[in-house]
Parts: C-alpha cells; structure tokens; sequence
C-alpha cells in the first residue's frame, strides 16, 4: 500500500492515466460482455488500445478537475460564501460542484471519444449519461472525496468499471 500511496504522489499525473486506462477501459469491456452475453473479446484490440488511450486523456481532466473543484469549495468556504462543513459536507459539497458543472462536459467529451474510436455519431441515450451525473456520480465522488487525497483518483477510477458493470447489467439484450 505504501508504494501505491508513493507513486500517486510522486507521478499523479501518470497513475491516474493508468488507473483509468486500465480501470476505465475494463468497464468499458464488462460492459459489453454484459450486454451481448459471454463473448471473449467485445472489442478488437485495436479499439482496446484506443479506449485505453481515451480514458488516460479522460483521466488528466478529471485529476485536474479533482484539484481544482476541491480548491474552490475550499476557497467559497474562507470567504465566506459557504459555511464550515465537516468531512461529509465539504465532500459532498465538491462533489455537487464538481458534477453539475466539469461533469456535464466530460459525459459530452466521452462520448465524443467514443464516436471518433468507433467512427459513428451516436449521441443516444447521452440524457442518461448526463443522469448517472445525479444518480450516480454525485453520491460516488462524495464518498470519494471524503477519503485521504492519494486513494481519490483511485476510487474514481474504480467508480468508473462500477459503473461500467451497472450500465451493462440494465442494457442487457435478451439472448434468444
């Protein structure tokens, strides 16, 4: 654990692009395996590779938007247009902040990506991707920022493949 706990301070940057790669892109996966039923390889390993490309370039944003948003709920609190709040407010707090706001891009900008790698222009069902930002995400990132800074992006990044397992389960298509 405490080497984990070095390399995330020591290269931020770069173990979030590698959680989410891997993480991400293994939601990615399940998903599809959940949708279509047991099939080795949902993706050719070109588009793997791609996906693990979008989700490492997903990954700068969302650290950066981690430490930004955190910064501002603390900033609002020092002058005074929010209250002291304890770990569950300040989490909850920057969770909101950060969702309702970075959170509406990202869900555009991913499945942006997902176009480009699939060379399609399906933006159906983004409501629902912009939903998961309330019922989802909002509740997931609150728990996330209420634990130490080194273990944030990797909750997210296992947030990412929880999610990925969720939207796979009821997208299901019935096998026949």
């Amino acid at each position: 654990m405490n080497t984990y706990i070095e390399l995330v301070k020591t290269y931020p940057i770069y173990s979030a692009m590698i959680q989410f790669a891997i993480l991400g892109t293994l939601g990615d996966i399940f998903s599809k395996w959940m949708q279509r039923g047991a099939v080795f390889m949902p993706y050719k390993y070109a588009v793997v590779f791609l996906k693990m490309v979008e989700w490492a370039l997903l990954a700068i944003a969302i650290k950066y938007a981690f430490i930004g948003y955190q910064g501002f709920i603390d900033s609002l609190i020092v002058q005074g247009y929010l209250p002291e709040l304890n770990l569950f407010g300040r989490a909850f707090a920057v969770s909101v902040a950060m969702n309702v706001q970075f959170g509406l891009l990202l869900v555009i900008l991913h499945r942006f990506l997902d176009n480009l790698i699939s060379r399609e222009n399906n933006w159906k069902n983004i409501d629902k991707g912009m939903l998961s930002l309330i019922w989802f995400w909002i509740p997931a990132h609150t728990i996330t920022f209420m634990l130490d800074k080194p273990y944030q992006i990797g909750l997210a990044a296992i947030w990412s493949l929880v999610l990925g397992v969720i939207l796979g389960y009821f997208n299901k298509t019935k096998v026949t």
